[in-house]
């Protein structure tokens, strides 16, 4: 029977597995390099093709890498995954589901939740601590709530202590599942100390601990294997350590990432007692997560929402920016309004307006775009404010200079060549570019040094305030040097 099995053709699922008390049909995956795909990926792909039995796909879905068992399970709907994920061995769902994005993975644990509360705590108790945490900030209160009671006790414990912590702070992003010994140790001690424990994160480093707990020391995995069996941890450990504490925000901690080139760095309370340690995929995940938020604040996005928020979360977040937004292009309008007159009499100054705004929305994008991540690397302060908003509004000056000779020497050669008239509009072009520009670039830059000295952040709604500016006053200094200028032009 194996045999005949293995003959038949490869994409045609198994007749065992189309068969039985039928899950639910759901879409069909594709797989996007199949040259890199595993046997397992493309088995779960044909199984995914069919209305097959649940705990074949849930078997199959095992057998794949955690990251690609997340992919598969992202496929289906919330029902349908909670299903498969009860179908699996523990420590394996649980690894699938920390590899979902946060939102669906929230999804799928309510569900669980509804289905059976204390599976789903043994699953957040089989991840590791940090991920579980954050799955939790994710969730609503109620299903924290209702998950919590059903952990052990030290499980429980540490998940509080975690959830007491910012997501976006050093306490939010470490793992408490540190390996750690004491000083007091010998070397012998020691390597039958870690044989036995408990440590769900892979580190690069173990931490060594008075008996008070407090952080006295690291020790690598090779200065541990050369050292002698008798010799004192207390003697070969690094001592000069650096530590962070969990209050510091998580664009700080990926600084000192970046700077010293850190795997891993411990965390210490007040009195330097460990709390656990922050590792370099975690600051992976924030960079990332941070540069997402940013991006979103910069428009108006909420900053928790992602592409499979609901409906409802969408529109709370992005809903009263968009009520700021109407207001403040409003302010525009009303520039444009009280130049009625001068446009009517000189229409191509309708045409022309929009190019001056556009340019120095543009231009103050790029400034803004700079200045923000010049922010995120701590490489802009008040010492350098001053020289920044200078040389960027220099920038601004010279490109707005070049651009509006361009546009002007355009207008006013085809204003010749027509036979219109209207020349002079070209030297108010060139005016007009040239000042917008720079006022646009100093916008860019001192709009997120200003909401960060307010304490705000940065990115918060940045481009819409800088629409505001630019195009208010880009229309204002356009058709304002067009109608102080009118009696030259010829209106007068």
């Amino acid at each position: 029977m194996t045999a005949e099995r293995e003959s038949e053709p490869e994409d045609r699922p198994r007749s065992e597995d189309v068969v039985g008390e039928a899950a639910p049909t759901p879409p069909s995956t594709v797989i996007e390099n199949p040259a890199e795909a595993s046997a397992e990926d493309h088995r779960v792909a044909r199984l995914l093709q069919h209305t097959i039995d649940l705990p074949i796909l849930a078997s199959a879905v095992e057998a794949q890498d955690p990251a690609d068992a997340a992919d598969t399970l992202e496929t289906l709907d919330e029902g349908d995954a909670a299903d498969v994920l009860e179908e699996m061995e523990v420590a394996n769902a649980a690894e699938a589901l920390s590899h979902m994005v946060g939102p669906l993975a929230v999804s799928v644990l309510e569900d669980l939740v509804e289905e059976n509360s204390a599976y789903a705590a043994s699953l957040l108790e089989s991840m590791a601590s940090d991920d579980a945490a954050d799955l939790l900030q994710l969730a609503p209160d109620e299903i924290t709530d209702a998950i919590l009671p059903r952990m052990s006790g030290s499980g429980r414990l540490a998940m509080q202590r975690l959830l007491a912590y910012e997501e976006d702070t050093a306490g939010g992003l470490m793992t408490p599942d540190v390996l750690r010994i004491r000083e007091e140790m010998s070397v012998i001690e020691a390597v039958q100390a870690i044989r036995v424990a408990d440590a769900s994160e892979e580190m690069h480093s173990i931490f060594v601990v008075d008996a008070e707990g407090r952080l006295t020391g690291m020790l690598g995995y090779r200065r541990l294997v050369i050292a002698g069996p008798d010799e004192r941890i207390s003697d070969v450990c690094d001592r000069e350590i650096a530590a962070i504490p969990p209050e510091l925000d998580r664009e700080t901690v990926a600084i000192e990432f970046e700077k010293y080139d850190y795997l891993v760095l411990p965390v210490v309370d007040g009195e330097g007692r460990l709390l656990g340690a922050v590792t370099v995929d975690d600051v992976l995940e924030s960079i990332l997560a941070e540069g997402t938020e940013d991006a979103q604040l910069m428009v108006g996005a909420g900053r928790e929402e992602m592409v499979f928020s609901s409906t409802g979360d969408k529109l709370r977040s992005r809903i009263p920016w968009l009520i700021v937004n109407l207001i403040t292009s409003s302010i525009g309008a009303i520039v444009v309004f009280q130049f009625e007159g001068l446009i009517a009499e000189i229409a191509i100054l309708a045409v022309l307006m929009p190019v001056i705004a556009n340019q120095s929305g543009n231009a103050g994008q790029q400034s803004l775009a700079v200045t923000l991540r010049g922010i995120v690397l701590d490489q802009v302060n008040h010492k350098v404010a001053s020289r920044l908003l200078l040389r960027e509004s220099m920038v601004g000056a010279i490109n707005g200079l070049i651009a509006g000779i361009l546009v002007g020497t355009l207008i006013a050669s085809i204003s010749i060549m027509s036979g219109s008239g209207t020349w002079k509009l070209g030297i108010v072009i060139a005016i007009s570019m040239t000042c917008s520009l720079t006022i646009g670039t100093f916008t860019g830059t001192a709009l997120p040094m200003l909401m960060r000295r307010l304490g705000a952040d940065p990115a918060t709604a940045s481009t819409i305030f800088l629409t505001m500016v630019t195009d208010s006053l880009s229309f204002l200094i356009f058709l304002g040097t067009a109608a102080s200028l009118s009696g030259w032009l010829g209106l007068g």
